[in-house]
């Protein structure tokens, strides 16, 4: 009996010796998302820029011959990793078609707020303290800038885009979704702050694509000022479907979700898996 304790307190103390080791020999290493990448595009006005964050999908290597699908991300640092993860188990077990997951950051010297709030926003608002209004700079850079450079290095299907965006993200989505419906074929519009500048948005014309689109719109129950909510976004989202559906008709494949015991906080990640699941989901 003594000898067996002894024994097995040796291997115990070689254990903790080899973890502690381990340990301290990975400290100082980040952890980071596989095979991703981070570039950097300037916008050619302003010269602003845009850090992009650039997942590629588990086949990319082994299927040397194929075009992938991309899912463009804005507020990348917030949604890039939540997607990334979201999607990796679907992705890899054949539940999801696979694609490139490219999410765009806010621009460099600026905070994220005032980066966000700049180019997220349709129409300059003199009643807010940062710039706002320049979704249209904005929406260029993405299509004349970023667009070319993944379908160039990448191996992107210029036919297959998905634009996701929350919040002021998905008043941008719905803002180019009116302007140039064309720039993406599926679009995820994440609790959208329809409410900015007296509800702006839904007294704007539409373009008609030219062929039809997937648009995922969702809000969660709580975003309303009966819970709290500073705006009421369930009806501002209602309203954005209202408006889709009776201008584009035919051309739009819409579906509305309102996510149960939700809040603006805690809506995204869900908006985010169930649309990507809805648009490349293999049912």
């Amino acid at each position: 009996m003594q000898l067996y304790i002894k024994e097995t307190s040796v291997k115990s103390v070689i254990f903790i010796f080899l973890a502690v080791f381990s340990y301290l020999a990975n400290a100082d290493k980040a952890f980071e998302i596989p095979r991703s990448e981070v570039i950097e595009l300037q916008e050619p006005t302003i010269k602003r820029v845009y850090p992009l964050f650039v997942k590629l999908p588990r086949s990319y290597n082994s299927s040397a011959d194929k075009k992938y699908p991309v899912i463009y991300l804005m507020d990348a640092w917030y949604s890039f990793q939540i997607v990334s993860g979201a999607t990796r188990f679907p992705m890899n077990r054949g539940g999801m078609e696979e694609a490139i997951i490219v999410g765009i950051s806010y621009s460099k010297g600026s905070t994220d707020n005032s980066s966000r709030v700049r180019d997220y926003t349709p129409v300059k608002d003199e009643g807010w303290k940062r710039e706002t209004g320049n979704a249209n700079g904005y929406s260029k850079f993405i299509k004349e800038v970023v667009f070319p450079y993944i379908e160039n290095n990448y191996r992107a299907a210029p036919s297959r885009r998905t634009f996701v965006g929350n919040s002021l993200g998905g008043l941008l989505g719905a803002y180019i979704l009116f302007n140039s419906p064309d720039m993406f074929d599926s679009y995820i519009i994440g609790s959208p702050s329809v409410w900015y500048k007296n509800n702006y948005i839904l007294s704007q014309p539409m373009k008609m694509p030219r062929t039809p689109v997937k648009v995922y719109l969702s809000v969660g129950s709580l975003e309303m000022p009966t819970f709290g909510a500073r705006n009421d976004m369930v009806a501002g989202a209602k309203a954005l479907a209202i408006k889709l559906n009776k201008q584009l008709k035919s051309r739009v494949d819409l579906k509305l979700s309102i996510i149960k015991d939700a809040s603006h906080a805690t809506a995204f990640p869900t908006t985010a898996i169930q649309g990507l699941d809805w648009i490349y989901g293999k049912k």
